[in-house]
């Protein structure tokens, strides 16, 4: 299956740097359009809204990346550029408490660590499943539950079954 820039199929089983995803090209033939469409909704059923997702990491290229990968895969995603930012996208009062149904972050970032996000996010939100991307463990620390350590490096198939799995544990 081919979403355009992802070539999701083709590397999904490798590790990439960002050098390599973004010179990484489709091989084979394009997709089809008649493939790629879906057939109409039925009278009267309605398609939930997108899970929404806050994605917080400092390396921009990531950042990039991880938020198209999730969009593409159909999630509604907002980032932030550390754990500051967000923290303040967690903490706008235009923000409902369940406003997001998963919370992505790195946790070696300026300002403020994941932990120390996830830490200060808690109280608030002590149901928002997290995944903490780290190439590094933290210690044990109870306000990371609900969540996983996804450790660095790791494949985009890896990253989008977490997702998954931490959204559907969720409901």
């Amino acid at each position: 299956m081919y979403f355009g820039v992802l070539p999701m199929v083709d590397v999904m089983d490798d590790v990439l740097s960002i050098p390599d995803f973004f010179s990484a090209t489709q091989t084979g033939p394009p997709v089809e359009a008649s493939r790629t469409q879906t057939a109409p909704a039925r009278v009267g059923t309605l398609r939930p809204p997108p899970q929404r997702i806050l994605l917080v990491d400092d390396d921009k290229d990531v950042r990039q990346v991880f938020a198209e990968l999730l969009t593409r895969s159909g999630y509604r995603v907002d980032t932030a550029e550390d754990g500051e930012a967000g923290w303040k996208k967690l903490d706008t009062p235009g923000y409902a408490p369940d406003g997001y149904d998963l919370l992505i972050t790195d946790n070696q970032m300026p300002n403020l660590t994941g932990v120390e996000l996830i830490r200060r996010m808690r109280p608030g939100r002590p149901a928002l499943p997290v995944i903490l991307a780290s190439g590094t463990a933290p210690a044990y620390d109870e306000t990371l539950q609900p969540g996983v350590l996804l450790r660095k490096p790791f494949t985009f198939e890896h990253l989008l079954q977490t997702v998954k799995k931490m959204l559907n544990h969720s409901d």
